[in-house]
């Protein structure tokens, strides 16, 4: 008995210090982030343009937009899809060999590097269309972002207890009306929680988007055309030998941070309380 409990003590001491470090170590990250980040943010860092290599002053407004209108893009392919795919695979082919593989393809695909990704797609979009562009960008990340509303919506469909479909068909219900109205509705805040999830995973990619999107120093309205985007920029002005593009870096950085931990805290608290059935 006195074995077990010190083997206990040891492994929660263990698991306690383990959690100490990880926590120190975001604490530290957030900090620097937090100081070096708010300094290098006003009024002109959200409404103006880039200043010319070497100069001071000038803004990401375009790296704002651009991030906003690939987001979006992604979004709106990757959320019909993954929702469509994970009711499929939970209502219709819950125990079937298709539905199996489907799940097993799926789990391949979120464990696939993003830069894969970007590659794939820069072969399937960007070399036949001769150019950059920010609507092959949005394919990257809807790839990316499908597997995850996928497999949430297949999990958090699948607790809804059958017990409520039942009753829905002993009324009358066809199915499809079971599934629309009844399904999804006890399990909206699990598919809510899987879209902000995607949407916060996508948000913060850049890889996919070197070999899409590109980037570019301009504003750029045309989803034909490279376009601009806060993780790219971060990229190239971390990298630059001027301190002004150094510092927009550590602005742009902050914003992206402070947006991925509000979509987070969303996916936590926005829906608690709710239940399954």
């Amino acid at each position: 008995m006195w074995r077990r409990k010190l083997l206990n003590h040891i492994m929660m001491g263990l698991s306690t210090l383990s959690a100490l470090v990880s926590i120190l170590f975001l604490v530290w990250i957030l900090k620097d982030l937090t100081v070096r980040g708010i300094s290098a943010i006003n009024w002109e860092f959200f409404a103006e343009l880039p200043a010319p290599p070497g100069e001071e002053g000038g803004g990401i407004r375009h790296a704002i937009y651009g991030t906003m209108v690939i987001t979006l893009m992604a979004s709106a392919i990757a959320i019909p899809i993954g929702l469509l795919a994970g009711t499929y695979l939970s209502e219709y082919a819950r125990h079937g060999r298709f539905g199996l593989m489907v799940r097993f393809l799926s789990d391949i695909l979120l464990s696939v590097p993003s830069i894969i990704v970007g590659t794939f797609v820069y072969a399937l979009m960007v070399r036949p269309m001769g150019t950059f562009s920010a609507l092959s960008g949005a394919v990257a990340l809807a790839i990316i972002m499908i597997p995850i509303i996928l497999k949430t919506t297949d999990e958090v469909l699948q607790l809804v207890p059958d017990v409520v479909r039942e009753a829905a068909y002993a009324l009358g219900a066809p199915r499809w009306v079971v599934i629309t109205k009844v399904v999804y509705r006890g399990a909206t805040a699990g598919i809510m929680t899987g879209i902000i999830l995607g949407i916060a995973r996508i948000i913060g990619e850049t890889a996919p988007l070197l070999f899409t999107s590109f980037s570019n120093n301009f504003w750029e309205t045309n989803i034909f055309r490279p376009m601009a985007t806060m993780t790219v920029l971060i990229f190239n002005y971390a990298m630059s030998p001027y301190e002004s593009w150094q510092s927009m870096a550590w602005g742009a950085s902050f914003i992206l941070t402070v947006f991925v931990l509000i979509l987070n805290m969303l996916s936590k608290f926005l829906f608690r309380g709710r239940k399954y059935g």
